[in-house]
């Protein structure tokens, strides 16, 4: 495979993932927003931090509008300043999909496409302003779509494993920061009782449900819901899709699949690196874990996360590195490459 098609695959995976995972935070938020008891910016001050915004988003609206709801999401969604806005992340998983039309199937080209039309269009915003739930869950569901067709409709070669592997990297990178601001903010020693008791009763299960991990966390865990049990399920949990030691072996795998070790080739420094992450995951698993481990874990999973996606651009992309930050716009531009 040609870098250029190996590139476009990769961001497109990337960039689908980003779509869902944005839309899932922003529809989960404007519920709780709504039935808990915190305030607007408790609620959405850790949106724009885990978009890795905060700094452009209080230069354009002001430091206050964190705490405006609908400031918030006008901003991550129509903002076409903002990089990680839905309207150009779906933009982008489009053009990269466009650009490599010769190895991604017709099914989910169509599903992409429309979607991007879509959101381009006076329906999407008749729908955001009308049914807010129904506008976010349109675009997730059209992400699942595309997310399904490809692995139904398309050939499993080289070009899914790039894909796939975009994929992996970018839920690894979104999970991890998502628990993280949450899981700092709402650990914190100085907290109220009542905000405590808010987050045992609401927070954590907005969180799972952040990260599709409601009802499996309940099957799991028939206890009460603490911050140590919710975070050790979405990092550790072997079997969950989403929790980011699964999604680690994952991507680990797909690298095998597209550079196999061995045969007098040389190792892949970003295989290597996510083999130690995926080492280090394992051995945390098997002991209880510490709280204050949390924020340093998943600092650490963010980094090796991005780390890792440098080194696939510069070992098998033949690809130029972002000129700005991994949290404001990992990737680069919106066909993959600067």
């Amino acid at each position: 495979m040609i870098s250029r098609v190996a590139d476009h695959c990769f961001f497109f995976g990337r960039y689908l993932e980003r779509t869902e995972s944005t839309a899932r935070l922003l529809q989960v938020t404007s519920t709780l927003a709504l039935d808990s008891d915190l305030t607007q910016l408790e609620c959405w001050q850790p949106v724009v931090i885990t978009a890795g915004e905060e700094e452009r988003f209080s230069d354009l609206r002001g430091a206050a509008a964190m705490a405006d709801g609908e400031a918030v999401q006008e901003y991550l969604t129509f903002n076409d300043e903002v990089p990680v806005c839905l309207r150009r992340s779906i933009s982008g998983a489009r053009e990269n999909a466009r650009s490599v039309r010769e190895v991604v199937s017709l099914e989910a080209w169509e599903s992409i496409n429309e979607l991007h039309l879509w959101i381009q269009g006076p329906a999407a915003r008749s729908a955001y302003d009308e049914h807010r739930y129904g506008f976010y869950r349109h675009i997730r569901r059209e992400a699942q779509l595309c997310m399904g067709l490809l692995r139904g409709c398309m050939l499993h070669d080289a070009s899914l494993d790039f894909i796939w592997l975009g994929l992996m990297l970018e839920r690894i990178g979104q999970s991890a920061r998502i628990l993280d601001v949450h899981h700092h903010a709402l650990t914190a020693p100085d907290l109220t009782e009542r905000t405590r008791s808010v987050v045992e009763v609401a927070v954590w299960l907005s969180l799972l449900r952040a990260c599709y991990g409601f009802e499996a966390f309940m099957k799991t865990h028939r206890g009460a819901v603490t911050g140590e049990a919710v975070a050790s399920f979405l990092i550790f949990e072997p079997r969950f899709p989403r929790a980011v030691r699964h999604c680690v072996r994952r991507a680990r795998e797909r690298l095998e699949d597209i550079r196999p070790s061995g045969k007098g080739r040389p190792a892949l420094k970003a295989f290597a690196r996510l083999r130690s992450l995926e080492d280090r995951l394992d051995a945390l698993a098997a002991r209880p874990l510490d709280p204050k481990e949390v924020h340093e874990l998943l600092t650490l999973v963010v980094d090796e996360t991005q780390a890792a996606c440098d080194e696939v651009q510069m070992d098998l992309l033949a690809a130029p590195l972002a000129a700005e930050p991994a949290a404001t716009n990992p990737g680069g531009s919106e066909v993959g490459t600067e």
